[in-house]
């Protein structure tokens, strides 16, 4: 018994469906001849005839009949196999390992991420959250959000937004009319150079550093409970009703927002569709020129 190729069994079932060569050949769109050479090919490799040949047509014999239900499966096999490659666009499916800041996960990322899913309940988001820069080339992270381009040479970016930043103080909270008075949380030193960092040592050269910290969310918690002012993304500190902004002559500097994934998973359908989904969930103005141009 020798493998069975595909086409053959196209063939055969093309014969008993249609009880021809003739017809069964216009149904496949090949020649009766071809149609001829390809079941005596198949009936080689089985080591059975599967057709008697009578006057009216082909009639299924015992064994041919046995290999129907068989050679039925395999064509709906093929079929799904077809129609999930076609369809791979619109059925989503799969898992999806994200990595961001903390800050931003909880308060940018997590309500558009659920919302994807709810749109295609069939693909799985892992969220991490963490200071450390997960390695796109190692598959720790499959899509990475961070304020620093990257610039490894097999990653695609796209700078996902721009975030503000703005100074904020306990609400209800009196400013010191000295400087001197000022208390202020910081980033810790590791992060000492960052740019919100430095433009509070400027905006406040005479104040006294009360506390810091290299997690955003513990800021904040820090400020609202009065610990001194801080420099915050305006979604993390809009979202505190402990917290005020504070407007001044000059505003802390914001940041870009970096999207990237490894070149090798650019034709992956569910982070194809998870990166247009952030992108047009954040410029829907932008999303809609394109549409309509």
């Amino acid at each position: 018994m020798q493998p069975m190729n595909w086409d053959d069994v196209q063939v055969f079932l093309a014969i008993a469906r249609h009880g021809t060569l003739g017809a069964a050949g216009r149904a496949l769109k090949q020649s009766q001849p071809t149609m001829g050479r390809r079941l005596k090919a198949l009936e080689l490799s089985l080591g059975h005839t599967l057709f008697q040949r009578t006057s009216e047509g082909f009639v299924l014999t015992d064994e041919g009949a046995a290999v129907l239900s068989h050679a039925e499966g395999m064509e709906a096999q093929a079929l799904s196999f077809s129609r999930q490659l076609d369809g791979a666009d619109q059925q989503l499916e799969g898992g999806l390992r994200v990595s961001t800041s903390d800050w931003f996960g909880l308060h940018v990322l997590t309500p558009l991420c659920a919302a994807f899913t709810n749109e295609h309940p069939r693909v799985t988001i892992e969220l991490l959250t963490d200071a450390r820069l997960f390695s796109l080339a190692r598959r720790e992270a499959d899509l990475v959000a961070r304020i620093v381009p990257f610039d490894e040479p097999d990653v695609i970016q796209r700078r996902l937004m721009h975030v503000p930043y703005a100074l904020y103080k306990q609400r209800g909270a009196d400013m010191p009319t000295d400087d001197a008075d000022v208390r202020l949380i910081t980033m810790d030193l590791g992060f000492s150079e960052m740019p919100d960092a430095a433009w509070l040592r400027e905006a406040f050269p005479s104040a006294r550093i009360a506390f810091r910290s290299n997690n955003r969310h513990v800021q904040a918690v820090a400020c609202a409970s009065g610990a001194g002012l801080a420099v915050l993304p305006c979604p993390l500190g809009d979202s505190h009703p402990e917290l005020q902004r504070l407007e001044g002559a000059s505003s802390p500097p914001g940041r870009d927002v970096w999207l990237g994934y490894h070149r090798d998973l650019r034709r992956l359908p569910r982070l194809r569709a998870l990166v247009d989904w952030l992108m047009q969930s954040l410029h829907p103005d932008l999303h809609e020129e394109m549409v309509k141009g």
